[in-house]
C-alpha cells in the first residue's frame, strides 16, 4: 500500500516537513560517500530554514503540553494501561524539557558557525560549492568517512529536541485516528467531517497495483479526493470506481 498524509492546516504541514528532512538526514549520514555527505549538510540547511519561523518552537511546546494534558485525562480509566501511559507522559516531558533548554530558533548554534554558513550562503547557487570556490570545504570533504559522519553528528545534535518532538507529536496524531475502508465512484469521493471535531491530519493508503495518484484538498467541514492516472507523461482524472483505506486523524 502506498500512504499519502494530507495536513489540514499549516502547523502539521511544517511538522510533516521536517519529518521528512530529518527522515532523509538519516539515512544521508549512515552512508559514507563524501556526496552523500555533501547532501547531508544541504539537508541540515533545509531544516534551519523550515525552522527559521519565530513561534515554531512554542507551538511544538504547546502541542507538547497539550497532549500532555489530553494522556493525563485518561488516568484512572480502567480501559488505559497506567504503565504505557506513564511511559508516554515520560516521553512529552523529556521532549519538553529538551526543546526548553535549547537556546534560540532551530539550529541557532550552526547559525553562529561562520565556515558552515559561508557553505549555507552557496549551497543553493548551481556548482557554488565547487573546488575554487570553498577549498575548505572541498578539503573537508576529503576527510575520512568517519571524521565527516561525527561532524555530520555533531552539528545534527543540535537540532535533536526538535527531531524527538516531531516525531512523537506526529505518532500520537496518526495513533489516534481509525482506518476506514471507503469507495470512490467514477474516481472521486466528497465527505462531509463529523461536526464538533477539529481534525488535523488525513491519511490515505491506496493499493499500487490500481495504478492510482489521489488528488487530496479539504477543509474543516469537507474533504475531497480525486483519483488520477498516468497516461503518458501527464496525469488524467481517472473515471474508474476504487476502493482506499481513509483515516481522519484529531
Amino acid at each position: 500500500m502506498i500512504l499519502y498524509e494530507y495536513p489540514f492546516n499549516e502547523r502539521i504541514r511544517t511538522y510533516l516537513r521536517l519529518e521528512h528532512l530529518f527522515r532523509r538526514l538519516g539515512t544521508l549520514m549512515s552512508r559514507g560517500e563524501a556526496l552523500d555527505h555533501h547532501y547531508a549538510l544541504a539537508t541540515i540547511f533545509e531544516i534551519m530554514d523550515v525552522g527559521a519561523r519565530a513561534d515554531l518552537k512554542s507551538d511544538v511546546m504547546k502541542d507538547i503540553d497539550r497532549q500532555r494534558q489530553v494522556l493525563n485525562g485518561y488516568r484512572g480509566n480502567p480501559a488505559i494501561s497506567e504503565k504505557v501511559l506513564d511511559e508516554v507522559v515520560g516521553q512529552l516531558d523529556a521532549c519538553f524539557s529538551a526543546l526548553n533548554s535549547m537556546p534560540g530558533k532551530a539550529g541557532q548554534p550552526l547559525a553562529e558557525n561562520e565556515w558552515l554558513m559561508s557553505i549555507r550562503s552557496r549551497v543553493n547557487i548551481p556548482g557554488g560549492t565547487c573546488e575554487f570556490d570553498l577549498p575548505s570545504y572541498f578539503a573537508w570533504q576529503h576527510r575520512s568517512p568517519k571524521a565527516r559522519q561525527e561532524d555530520l553528528e555533531r552539528w545534527a545534535s543540535t537540532l535533536g529536541p526538535l527531531a524527538e518532538s516531531i516525531h512523537l507529536l506526529l505518532r500520537l496524531l496518526r495513533d489516534s485516528g481509525s482506518p476506514q475502508k471507503v469507495m470512490a465512484a467514477n474516481g472521486q469521493l466528497q465527505q462531509n467531517l463529523p461536526q464538533g471535531r477539529t481534525f488535523q491530519l488525513l491519511r490515505l493508503s491506496i493499493d499500487p497495483q490500481l495504478g492510482l495518484v489521489p488528488e487530496i484538498s479539504g477543509n474543516r467541514l469537507m474533504v475531497s479526493v480525486r483519483l488520477m492516472k498516468q497516461e503518458g507523461e501527464r496525469l488524467q482524472a481517472s473515471g474508474d470506481a476504487a476502493s482506499f483505506e481513509l483515516t481522519l486523524c484529531s
